[in-house]
């Protein structure tokens, strides 16, 4: 395993030096090299700080905010098929970001859509947080979890049917698409309290979600709190979400599929799977919007597009052979 995590963090940050050389103009790794020690030339350092660079960390910073949502979501439901969407947190951040665009104050400031995101994450966190202390059943969790998802679509359709004009309409699909460019460092700063303090809570608690792989019975009989533990992992997966669509919109499935890819290496022990699943999803989503800088169509393709494209099939094969596993 920790030949397994070492290569994971190599491969990291090979791909986001990678993300520094690749594009519509390819740069040397010398040049690359010199602009990140603050020297070479002054186009490189603009186009490496403040153009790339600041492009993978967003895509690495919300991949890995989803791999770790979503491994420990998947222990704490003790199903492989949930994600960061399960709970509707990710419903209601992207609600509260759309909100934001149909009424007008994503204009106001560059800092009114994702705080609205991070504000619609709140809401739907804290809703889920009250049925997580109010109920014992994970069952009751995902219910709501179905709701806060129904309604967040309903809301976001119901305003692009009445956006006010087709600029306005077309800010709203794209930001549900999902992307990374033009992402700056100072919307990674925005973002980073949130998704430092989502990531923490949720290895703080990782230590539970082991116990809870004995079920809920048994893990109460060895002393976890378990309301105490739902609570944690809930508010952490919600702080954690609200910041990766705050900074790139809607991004789905990478949450699910990575934590199943490294499930088996950590002998499906939830807790050992947060960082990897968190470096495993990062590393995908920088691959991926490599790829979608580099593709040669006629407009740059959405890294929501391309992670659902890739994602979806893989979602469809890990649960048909998780039934094909119980029967």
């Amino acid at each position: 395993m920790r030949i397994a995590f070492a290569a994971l963090i190599l491969a990291c940050a090979a791909a986001l030096f990678a993300a520094c050389l690749l594009g519509s103009t390819p740069m040397g790794a010398d040049r690359v090299l010199a602009a990140l020690a603050l020297g070479g030339d002054h186009g490189d350092r603009l186009v490496v700080l403040h153009i790339r660079l600041p492009r993978a960390l967003a895509a690495f910073a919300v991949g890995a905010a989803l791999g770790a949502s979503g491994a420990a979501l998947q222990g704490l439901l003790r199903n492989p098929l949930a994600g960061p969407g399960v709970l509707g947190i990710s419903a209601m951040a992207s609600l509260g970001a759309t909100g934001a665009l149909y009424y007008g104050f994503a204009a106001l400031s560059a800092w009114a859509m994702p705080a609205a995101a991070i504000m619609g994450a709140f809401a739907g966190t804290g809703l889920v947080a009250l049925a997580a202390l109010r109920t014992t059943s994970v069952v009751t969790l995902i219910l709501i979890g179905v709701g806060l998802s129904s309604f967040a679509a309903a809301a976001m359709n119901l305003m692009m049917n009445l956006a006010p004009n087709p600029f306005s309409l077309a800010d709203m699909i794209n930001w549900m698409l999902g992307s990374v460019a033009n992402r700056s460092l100072q919307d990674l700063g925005f973002a980073a309290p949130f998704l430092i303090a989502g990531l923490g809570i949720l290895l703080a608690s990782r230590r539970g979600l082991s116990a809870l792989t004995l079920g809920e019975e048994a893990a109460s009989g060895v002393g976890l709190n378990l309301r105490r533990q739902r609570l944690a992992i809930v508010i952490g997966a919600g702080l954690a979400t609200g910041a990766a669509v705050a900074l790139a919109g809607v991004i789905g499935f990478v949450g699910i599929v990575a934590p199943h890819i490294v499930r088996p290496m950590v002998d499906h022990d939830p807790a050992r799977s947060l960082l990897p699943s968190a470096l495993l999803a990062g590393l995908i989503l920088v691959l991926a919007d490599i790829g979608v800088r580099l593709m040669p169509t006629a407009s740059e393709l959405k890294l929501g597009v391309v992670a659902a494209l890739v994602g979806a099939p893989a979602f469809v094969w890990i649960a048909m052979r998780r039934r094909s596993v119980h029967d």
